[in-house]
């Protein structure tokens, strides 16, 4: 069995654009939503940049990891710690809604 190298990404700024992006969208939704009776609102506009980032920097951000697969640089390494992460964060989730229900559960007796 043959050593493997570890592809560890270099750093990226695409978390930091998601996350104005997100609150971008979350703050546009909710002007728009106070605003529904003021038509000379231009809250929506703050909506649309929202939507516009947040798709602009998905397109990017794939885009990117798709150049990274197709380079190669990930490894079956790689792929395994994708599989276990993705089980642990539903591992996670179940337990989060066993112990929510439970609790419900509990309280109803």
């Amino acid at each position: 069995m043959s050593a493997q190298t570890y592809y560890v990404p270099e750093q990226s700024r695409f978390p930091i654009f998601m996350a104005v992006s997100l609150f971008l969208l979350v703050m546009g939704a909710s002007s728009t939503i106070n605003n529904l009776d003021n038509p000379e609102s231009n809250s929506v506009y703050i909506l649309y940049a929202g939507f516009a980032s947040l798709f602009t920097t998905l397109f990017f951000w794939f885009r990117q990891i798709i150049k990274e697969h197709l380079a190669g640089l990930d490894s079956n390494q790689l792929k395994t710690s994708y599989v276990y992460g993705m089980a642990w964060f539903i591992f996670s989730e179940v337990m989060f809604f066993a112990a929510f229900f439970g609790i419900v559960w509990w309280h109803k007796r």
